[in-house]
C-alpha cells in the first residue's frame, strides 16, 4: 500500500508549555503533501519530521484562533527565502483571505510565488479540494467562531497484478494498464483468461478525519461513519466537563464516544489543555469507551 501517514507537528491547546506545540499536522498521502493547521513553530517541527517542504501544496486551516494559524505567515515567508516557485494552496474561512494578504504584502518582498486562497464555509460539509487519487472535504463543528474539521479520503485504486499469472500465461508488460483496468486476456490458441485470475483486489480506501476544535456534537458520528482514522481534540478530562462546556471543547471520554458510534479504526487524541503533566489521565478515559485509542505527541507519525 502506498504511504499515507499523519505527522503530529504539535498536540497542546493554546496556552504555549514546555512540553507541547500548538496544533498542527502534516499528512502524506500518495506522494502528496498536505498541512492541517499552522501553529506557532510549525514550520521547525516541519524542518524535524524531514518531511520536504517543496512537496508541501494545500494547507488547511480549521479556525481562526491563533493557536491554529499563528504560524502560517512565518512559514510562508520562509518558503520564500528557500525560493519556493511553486503556488502554496490555503484553505480557510473565509476572514482569513483579506487579512492574509494584508500581512503577505507588509511583511514580504518579492515572495516568488503564489499564495492560492480558498475561502471555507464552515456551515456547510463540502468537497473542498479534489484530485485523481483523494478527496477533502470540510465538515461542521461548533466552537466559539466558526470552525470545522477536515475529512482526507482515498480514491478507490486498481487491483493488484498477479505475477506469477502473468508469467504463466506470457502476457507482455505492455498490457499490465489493461488488466487493471478490467480486460481479459485471450491466448494464442483463443482461450479467454478471465480478469479475475490476474489480478488481486484492490486495497480498500483509507480515511483521515480531523476533528478540531469542538464541543461534544451528539451527532457528529454520522458524518464520520467507518473513517479509518479519527484524531478528535481532547482538552479536557471528565473532571473538567464544565470548562469543555464553556468554552465550546470536548473531553477525552467524548472524543472516545464519537470514535465508537462512527465505528472508526483508531483514535488519536489531541489538543490537550495545559493542566494536564500526564495526558495518560486522558488516555485511560477515552479507553473505557474506545479501546483502541492513543495518545498523539509531537513528531509521533502514524498510519491512517
Amino acid at each position: 500500500m502506498e504511504p499515507f501517514k499523519i505527522h503530529i507537528l504539535g498536540c497542546g491547546s493554546a496556552l504555549p508549555t514546555l512540553r507541547h506545540y500548538a496544533s498542527s499536522q502534516v499528512v502524506e498521502i500518495r506522494e502528496k503533501v498536505l498541512m492541517l493547521d499552522c501553529a506557532e513553530g510549525a514550520q521547525m517541527q516541519l524542518r524535524k519530521c524531514r518531511v520536504r517542504f517543496t512537496k508541501l501544496s494545500h494547507v488547511f486551516i480549521t479556525h481562526l484562533h491563533g493557536d491554529h494559524c499563528f504560524g502560517l505567515l512565518g512559514m510562508i515567508s520562509t518558503f520564500g527565502l528557500l525560493g519556493r516557485t511553486a503556488p502554496l494552496h490555503i484553505h480557510a474561512p473565509k476572514a482569513l483571505g483579506p487579512e492574509l494578504d494584508r500581512q503577505i504584502k507588509f511583511f514580504t518582498h518579492d515572495l516568488g510565488y503564489e499564495i492560492v486562497f480558498y475561502p471555507v464555509d464552515t456551515t456547510e460539509r463540502q468537497v473542498v479540494y479534489e484530485d485523481r487519487s483523494m478527496m477533502v472535504e470540510n465538515i461542521p463543528l461548533e466552537h466559539r467562531v466558526p470552525c470545522c474539521g477536515y475529512l482526507i479520503t482515498e480514491k478507490p485504486s486498481l487491483p493488484h497484478i498477479r505475477r506469477d499469472m502473468m508469467d504463466c500465461y506470457g502476457i507482455p508488460m505492455s498490457q499490465v494498464g489493461n488488466i487493471k483496468n478490467g480486460a481479459d486476456w485471450v491466448t494464442d490458441d483463443g482461450e479467454i483468461i478471465p480478469n479475475a485470475r490476474l489480478v488481486r483486489p484492490a486495497d480498500p480506501p483509507r480515511s483521515y478525519a480531523y476533528m478540531t476544535d469542538t464541543r461534544y456534537m451528539p451527532n457528529l458520528h454520522e458524518q464520520l461513519k467507518g473513517v479509518t482514522t479519527l484524531y478528535h481534540e481532547s482538552t479536557y478530562g471528565m473532571d473538567n466537563l464544565l470548562q469543555a462546556e464553556k468554552y465550546y471543547h470536548s473531553t477525552a471520554r467524548q472524543a472516545g464516544t464519537v470514535a465508537r458510534d462512527a465505528g472508526v479504526g483508531k483514535l488519536l487524541l489531541g489538543h490537550y489543555s495545559s493542566r494536564y503533566e500526564d495526558e495518560e489521565v486522558l488516555l485511560k478515559e477515552a479507553k473505557e469507551v474506545f479501546d483502541n485509542t492513543f495518545l498523539t505527541s509531537e513528531m509521533a507519525v502514524f498510519d491512517a
